[in-house]
Parts: C-alpha cells; structure tokens; sequence
C-alpha cells in the first residue's frame, strides 16, 4: 500500500506549495531532533520530511495521485528517462526482486554516532595542561537488558509478516497497470526479527539516555577550536551496537596581560620616554605564574618591539616553544612639575637635535626603516 503523503503532513489533495510548507514547518518544530531527541521523534521527523520533498516535487506529486508511491521500489517515476532508478529498478518493478536480488534485513545491532561537547579553559591552562571535569548526556548501554532490548535477554524471533527478510511485497496499480513493489515491512521496521518481551527501562531499544562525569585531559599548547578525541564515550548505538566518539571542543578564554597569536604569546609595555632613552627592565609573569625579565634597550623607539625567543606557548605535541613578544609604547608626560621642566629644559639645550621638516628619503630611513629594524630587534 502506498504511502499517504498527504496525511503525514495532515493536509488535503488540493494543498498548495506554500500549505505543504507550512504543514512541514509546524510538525518540524515538533519534531525535529534539536528539540526532541527520542528515537520516534527522529522517525517522524524522516516521515514528515520526506512527504514534503514527494509533494514539492510534481512529477512525484503526480505518481502519488495516480495512487502509487514514488520512493517505493527505488523511486517509481522519479528522474531520466521516467524512471527514478538504473535497470534494476525497473526489474525489481515487474519482477519482485530486481536485478539485486531480495532485501536483506537490517542489523538490529548499529554503531552510535559520534558526540560533541565544548567546554572553555584559561590561557593558563592552555599553557600547562590540565585535567577538565565534564558531564556529558549520551545515549549508555541499557543496564536492565544490557543491550538487548529485551526484558529477558532472551533472543529476537524471525517476524511472521515478512519471513525474516525485512521488506514485504506489495501489487500497486499504476499508469503502467498492475507492478510488484517491495517497502519496509512496518511490524518489524527493516529487522527481520522481533522483541517479543521489551525491555521497560529502554523499550527494547538497548540503550537509554545518561547524564555521565568524565575527565579530559588537556594538552599542553593546546588553542581555541581545537578537538580533543575521546575513543568510545560518544553514542551507545542502537540493540547496544558499539558507541561512538565524544569529542570535546576547546575554546580558551582571553588573557588579561597576554593575546595569543599561534604559538607566540603577544603583550604591550608601557615605557616613560626616560626610560625608553636611558634603558630598563621590566618583570612579568608568564602564564605559568614564573617571572620573565623583559629587557628594554637604551634608546627604545615607540612601536618597537623585544622578542623573547622560547618563551611563548609550548608547541602541541611537539618540543620547543613560541616566543613572547613586547610591543613598546613609550609614555610621554603631559604634566610637568617645575623641576621636571627645568630638568628636560636642560636636556634639550645640550641636545644637537632640533624639530625639523623632514623630506621623504629621511623620512624613509627614520621612520619605515627604523622600525622595521626595531620590529626584528631580538
């Protein structure tokens, strides 16, 4: 029997394009898995987007209100050259079976799907490592049935409606006349085989949902974006098939003092201009709480920059460090005392240099060029 496209969206025959969408909306927010995870939620949510790609398709459309069933059989009338499938479709049509050969049923046994979590750390454990607490909620292994599905534990029977094979035939009427159509057989739903006693805890499903701690190890240099891999503590998959992968996305919170670019840890240093002229150093603490003792050299400009080499975030997985790297912006005072005045005053009259124009090749060579070579400056 054909799929009744029009009742899984709960509109009539004369729907229009924009009805059917509005149907399929209206059931999507019901059903749709970011909303409502369960697996028959999941089936629906199947169903209702199929109808609407039957019915928003009118060579389709047409199939379905000559009474057939366009996704039956490999697709019936779909694309090319009026059929939706190769030859074998067009077997499996007349014949029952196809050039492939009979359905085979579906494992009740399948992989879990992957599982994605994030969780944000500071920069300082970025820098050294960590041990991450998380709770994760996935689908477990049922432990009532462990996995089975059934109450008893005892083993699936073969469904009396299908043989075991997991699809049953169908004659359908069509503009070509009477045609055999195989479809999933709707009392075991593709398996072959049947619970007979499920389990209540899971519904003989073999698996329920679980809130669950872990602990994740952080490495070392690790940045934002970045996915830590944790083997089998993703999905359990259905009838207890293996779980799969849960992987743990890193984001790294800012930094108060220091901005990350790569492997290079980045941060700026406020001079005041006697200090930038006469030289100085200046402390401060790496992410690891250790004191790194940045050196300013006489006669720093503004814009430059010291480069500490091997002191910046640890290389993933591998040996070495970035570099720290200080951006210089030297202070110039707005307020003066009188003795400060007097003091620059006097600096200023034993100084050769004077305030000039200057013209491009000299402005070229102290600007551009000097700081280029403050930029290198190591």
């Amino acid at each position: 029997m054909a799929r009744d496209y029009y009742g899984i969206l709960g509109v009539d025959q004369e729907a229009t394009e924009q009805e059917i969408k509005k149907a399929y909306r209206k059931l999507a927010r019901k059903y749709h898995p970011d909303v409502n995870p369960s697996e028959e939620a999941a089936e629906k949510f199947a169903e209702i987007s199929l109808a609407q790609e039957v019915l928003l398709d009118p060579q389709k459309r047409s199939i379905v209100d000559r009474g057939g069933d366009p996704m039956d059989a490999g697709g019936g009338m779909g694309g090319g050259a009026g059929f939706g499938g190769g030859l074998g479709d067009i077997f499996e049509a007349f014949f029952g079976g196809g050039a492939g050969g009979a359905r085979q049923p579906r494992s009740r046994v399948q992989p879990g799907n992957d599982a994605l979590l994030r969780t944000t750390i500071t920069l300082e454990e970025a820098y050294a490592g960590a041990k991450k607490d998380v709770t994760v909620d996935t689908a477990v292994l049922c432990e009532r049935c462990h996995g089975t599905g059934s109450k008893s534990e005892s083993k699936p029977v073969t469904c009396d409606q299908c043989g075991g094979q997991g699809a049953v035939q169908e004659v359908q009427q069509s503009f070509l006349g009477n045609v055999m159509t195989q479809r999933e057989c709707p009392k075991c739903r593709g398996y072959g085989e049947i619970i007979t006693d499920p389990c209540q805890q899971c519904a003989g499903d073999g698996r329920v949902r679980a809130t669950r701690d872990l602990v994740v190890n952080i490495p070392a240099g690790i940045a934002s974006g970045m996915r830590i891999r944790m083997a089998g503590q993703g999905e359990v998959g259905h009838g207890g098939g293996p779980a799969g992968d849960l992987y743990v996305e890193v984001q790294v919170e800012p930094h108060p003092v220091f901005v990350r670019e790569g492997n290079d840890l980045h941060l700026r240093l406020s001079v005041p201009m006697y200090d930038a002229a006469l030289g100085t150093e200046i402390a401060v603490d790496n992410p690891a709480g250790e004191q790194t003792r940045i050196e300013v050299p006489a006669g720093t400009q503004p814009d430059e920059r010291v480069v500490l080499q091997g002191e910046g975030m640890p290389r993933l997985r591998a040996e070495g460090r970035g570099d720290m790297v200080a951006h210089i912006q030297v202070i110039v005072p707005t307020a003066l005392s009188n003795e400060e005045r007097a003091a620059l005053e006097d600096l200023r009259d034993g100084c050769p240099d004077e305030a000039a124009v200057q013209t491009e090749d000299e402005a070229a060579e102290t600007g551009f060029f000097s700081r280029m070579r403050g930029k290198f400056r190591r």
